[in-house]
């Protein structure tokens, strides 16, 4: 360990918050959750410019704020009603700007960038997450491990604080563990995997995952024998179903889906927030077979969330109708944080009830799968797709905002009435696609012309308007193309008459 180490981020400090995780039972968790929520709005509304500003607006005197439930009335924050409201220096501890700190972007509701300031702390915290997965899988701890970080690099949080998590469990961890951060250039990856691989049998392979699914898809197709390789799967960025899962387990060699594949919620908001867990993926399989589980679970969504724990510690997670509120310190810290996110939270104990008031006693059920040893009493949170907002591609959030300009303007408005409903769809074989319906003008019908114009002015538009797209193409070429179905005026499926347009549908 390097002496320029931070002395309260060191071995020992993280040492306990495992030993913690580890030990402490949901009770605990619960009180740690309730104190730190109300610690932080208090902190905040003391020493932040721009919270104490707000609260002064909104009529809110931090003295009165004593309870849970007075803390509730708190009006949540979001890009919108905050962040873009005040000066950056304005929305940090005590409006200091000089700091070091890092920056990620993250785009808003209208595709704006936000830049996100953190220090330390976020990264350290994110190591926690990572030791956890790294050292409670089936990869022998004494013998090299490589770990391929394929997240997107640059302005994005998701291959940084991954590079950085693993960096940080390597300087305080005995394992002899490797790094190498291609992001999503799947030639180098692939040689990576060529020409490493003679020295590392043991294989972390870290990014969004449907392009994880493309890597061991096509590493399979150019003869490269991934089930002679430990191999061991780390995701974020989107949900994803069992049946996904198991497919790349399949495909992959991989022999335990509970120790081995993990699903992080983060954002470049609040770093690594949650993550699955042993314990967590157990409960999922579970309500994904038990119809009325899974509806108490997840209430009326018909999609499988991520359902992930979190340390009450780092962050804490309230829901109000289906929509979800963080509370988490950064150099910008938030309070009540509306990040755009669809969900819920549930502390274990009431996890562990409902299993019970449905016949399954979750202690029984790990001991049967072997994992009584990972059975960790955090809160949870699940989380889905954005409704009507935006959908995902391989990790990237895409916005209606970058496919209307185009179809606005000739000569595309012509044969488009301009409205659209995308959707992310998966082919057969599990690939992921935009599909983008298009409806047409009246007395238009559509042609390969008209295709081969629509596709290209799109695709103008998504690049433009997204640096993240624009590098998902250049790496993915075709796969990044959307699909394009064009439909008749008013058609009752999509465009039904007289009906508010709907621009994005999420199952």
């Amino acid at each position: 360990m390097s002496s320029n180490f931070p002395k309260q981020f060191n071995c020992q400090e993280a040492d306990l918050v495992i030993r913690q995780i580890q030990k402490f039972n949901g009770f605990f968790w619960d009180r740690v959750r309730k104190k730190r929520m109300l610690q932080l709005f208090h902190q905040a509304a003391h020493n932040v410019p721009a919270y104490k500003d707000f609260l002064k607006k909104n009529k809110i005197s931090p003295d009165k704020i004593k309870t849970l439930a007075d803390f509730r009335l708190v009006p949540p924050v979001t890009k919108k009603n905050y962040l873009t409201q005040y000066p950056l220096e304005l929305l940090t501890w005590k409006g200091s700007d000089k700091q070091t700190t890092i920056f990620t972007s993250t785009s808003g509701s209208t595709g704006q960038p936000f830049y996100f300031p953190r220090q330390y702390q976020l990264d350290w915290q994110s190591s926690i997450t990572h030791e956890l997965f790294l050292t409670s899988g089936t990869h022998d701890l004494k013998k090299p491990i490589l770990i391929i970080d394929s997240f997107g690099m640059g302005v994005w949080i998701g291959g940084l604080i991954t590079y950085k998590a693993f960096e940080l469990v390597g300087q305080r961890k005995e394992i002899p563990l490797s790094i190498i951060t291609p992001g999503i250039n799947k030639i180098e990856i692939f040689k990576t995997i060529k020409n490493l691989t003679p020295y590392f049998k043991q294989i972390i392979l870290a990014g969004y995952p449907p392009f994880i699914k493309d890597v061991i898809d096509e590493a399979i197709a150019q003869g490269i024998n991934l089930k002679q390789l430990k191999i061991r799967t780390l995701f974020a960025a989107e949900p994803f179903s069992e049946t996904f899962r198991e497919h790349l387990a399949k495909q992959a060699g991989i022999k335990n889906i509970f120790l081995d594949t993990a699903n992080i919620y983060g954002s470049a908001d609040l770093g690594t927030m949650a993550s699955e867990t042993p314990t967590s993926i157990l409960i999922r399989r579970i309500a994904h077979q038990h119809h009325d589980i899974f509806k108490q679970l997840f209430s009326n969504i018909n999609k499988t969330p991520t359902l992930a724990q979190y340390n009450p510690f780092f962050i804490n997670f309230e829901s109000e109708n289906e929509e979800i509120f963080i509370t988490g310190n950064n150099t910008l810290p938030l309070i009540r944080y509306g990040i755009g996110d669809h969900g819920g939270a549930l502390t274990f104990n009431e996890v562990e009830s409902l299993l019970a008031k449905n016949s399954v006693n979750l202690i029984s059920e790990a001991k049967k799968n072997h994992l009584l040893h990972h059975v960790y009493k955090l809160p949870f949170v699940y989380v889905y797709e954005r409704k009507d907002f935006s959908t995902t591609l391989y990790g990237l959030q895409v916005y209606p905002e970058y496919i209307r300009e185009p179809l606005l303007q000739a000569p595309l408005n012509k044969n488009l009435t301009g409205k659209f409903l995308m959707e992310t769809k998966f082919d057969k074989k599990h690939n992921q696609y935009l599909e983008i319906n298009l409806e047409l003008q009246k007395t238009r019908q559509a042609t390969e012309r008209l295709l081969k114009t629509a596709t290209q002015k799109i695709m103008h538009g998504l690049t433009s308007k997204s640096s993240e797209y624009k590098e998902l193409y250049h790496h993915l070429k075709k796969r990044a193309i959307p699909k394009l179905v064009f439909w008749p005026a008013e058609h009752p499926l999509y465009f039904k008459k007289g009906v508010k347009q709907k621009w994005v549908q999420n199952h």
